[in-house]
């Protein structure tokens, strides 16, 4: 699965940022430790955007920014033959035909390294008005147009349902996850203590207020 299959699958924007919140929320209940969570949201990236990420810990990463102007998203698979290191530059056609109104984001200090070189291996973005997700015309290298990485790093993104969630958490943090919690933090209903300790009976809403705060979860949560 390419960017372009990838784009295909992906939700809408606001559907997007909803799911992403969710990650976000998951695994800052599932585990303490910022350092060994995969995904993050940050409501006030700018005065004017959220951005959600994800980190695997071993080079694997996306950044998915959304503002007034859409949504941008650029994923780095740092073992793919598209890598950027491979020629000290973007793979061709990767972010030759951003918009615009995304330029910005391609020589953003934050999705490049100490050099300014752009660090990704696939790319796709959406303007507000647009009816779908879109990707540059990449010539992908023999290896195949898998290559670019984006199938597993977008695949909680493009399956999208709690059932996905739960069978990578428990695969990650190798602990049991409740199928029903995970759908309650999918519909961003309001943290209990109850929903909580389902999930991990070692963390209190309490405890989250900052992780609730940073990530934009809805009015009510922790209550």
């Amino acid at each position: 699965m390419s960017v372009h299959d990838v784009a295909r699958g992906l939700p809408g924007i606001s559907a997007l940022t909803d799911l992403c919140r969710s990650l976000a929320m998951l695994d800052a209940i599932l585990c303490p430790e910022w350092d060994h969570r995969w995904h993050g949201f940050d409501a006030q990236w700018s005065p004017t955007e959220a951005m959600a990420s994800m980190r695997d810990g071993a080079g694997g990463e996306y950044s998915v920014v959304f503002s007034a102007a859409g949504a941008y998203a650029r994923g780095f698979d740092h073992e793919s033959p598209m890598s950027p290191y491979v020629d000290d530059a973007p793979w061709p056609g990767v972010l030759d035909e951003v918009p615009e109104v995304f330029r910005r984001y391609v020589d953003e200090p934050s999705f490049c390294d100490e050099f300014g070189l752009p660090v990704v291996t696939a790319c796709l973005w959406r303007e507000s008005g647009d009816d779908r997700w879109r990707a540059g015309d990449v010539e992908f290298p023999e290896d195949g147009e898998d290559s670019d990485g984006a199938d597993w790093l977008f695949q909680l993104l493009v399956t999208g349902t709690p059932e996905s969630y739960q069978e990578w958490a428990e695969d990650h943090f190798e602990m049991t996850v409740d199928l029903e919690a995970v759908r309650h933090v999918y519909a961003l209903r309001p943290l209990t203590d109850e929903i909580v300790a389902t999930l991990n009976p070692e963390r209190v809403p309490a405890e989250l207020t900052e992780d609730i705060k940073e990530i934009g979860y809805p009015a009510g949560a922790g209550e």
